[in-house]
C-alpha cells in the first residue's frame, strides 16, 4: 500500500500530497545507491575499462543480476555516476569561486575543481577517453552532464562583462569553451608528468590571463 505524505507549498501555502516511497521501492533506491558508489570507487581507482560489472557487483555486496536489474549496462552505469559526481563537482567550484576580480574568481573557481576532483583522477581520464569513442547519444548525455561545470564558467565570465572588466561584444560561448578545454587538458599533466595541485593551479591561472588578455575591457 503506498504512503503518502501532506505538505506545505511555501510560494502558495497549499498542501500538497506528495507519495512516499513503499518498502520495496525504497530498497531499491538502496540497491541502486550502492552499485553506484561501489562503481564510483572502481572508476576513481581504475577508469572505465579495467572496472568490470562483477567487481562492481562484488564491491557493493550484491550479485552481477541486481547490478543488470538496475543498469542495463557498465556504459549507463557509468554516465549515472558521470552526472551525480559533475554536479557536486559544480558545486564545489561555486563555492569556491570567492569575491575579487574576474581573472581572480575564474582561477579560484578552477582550482576548486582540481581540489575536489584530483582524487578521481582515472575518472577524469575516462570522461576524456570515452569522448572519442562512444555513440553520438551518450556524448550529447556527457555534455549535459558537464554543462554545470561550464555554466559555473561562463557565470563568471558574463558577471565580468556586468562589472565592465571583460568587452561588452566579447564571445562568451566561445571563451567558455576554450576556459573549459584548458581546465580539463591539465587532467593529462597530472595523469602523466605528476603535477601536483600547486602545479595546476600555477598553470590555469596562466591560461586564464592569455585567455582573458584579448577580452579585457579598455
Amino acid at each position: 500500500m503506498r504512503e503518502s505524505a501532506s505538505t506545505t507549498s511555501p510560494v502558495s501555502g497549499e498542501t500538497q500530497t506528495q507519495p512516499r516511497l513503499n518498502r520495496r521501492q525504497a530498497a531499491k533506491v538502496r540497491t541502486r545507491q550502492k552499485v553506484l558508489d561501489a562503481a564510483r570507487r572502481l572508476f576513481a581507482e581504475r577508469g572505465y575499462e579495467p572496472a568490470t560489472i562483477r567487481d562492481i557487483a562484488r564491491g557493493a555486496g550484491m550479485s552481477t543480476g541486481a547490478v543488470f536489474a538496475n543498469f542495463q549496462d557498465k556504459a549507463e552505469l557509468f554516465e549515472a555516476v558521470l552526472t551525480e559526481d559533475m554536479a557536486g563537482l559544480a558545486e564545489t567550484m561555486r563555492n569556491g569561486t570567492g569575491d575579487g576580480s574576474t581573472r581572480s574568481r575564474l582561477v579560484n573557481a578552477l582550482s576548486a575543481g582540481y581540489h575536489g576532483s584530483i582524487d578521481q583522477l582515472p575518472l577524469f581520464q575516462a570522461i576524456v577517453a570515452r569522448s572519442w569513442f562512444q555513440p553520438v547519444d551518450a556524448e550529447t548525455r556527457q555534455r549535459a552532464a558537464t554543462k554545470s561545470l561550464t555554466d559555473v564558467i561562463a557565470g563568471v565570465l558574463r558577471q565580468g562583462v556586468a562589472a565592465g572588466e571583460i568587452n561588452q561584444d566579447a564571445d562568451i560561448p566561445l571563451l567558455t569553451e576554450l576556459t573549459w578545454d584548458a581546465y580539463l587538458s591539465n587532467y593529462r599533466r597530472a595523469a602523466y608528468d605528476g603535477w601536483t595541485l600547486d602545479q595546476l593551479g600555477d598553470h590555469v591561472s596562466r591560461q586564464v590571463d592569455a585567455l582573458l588578455a584579448g577580452v579585457r575591457a579598455s
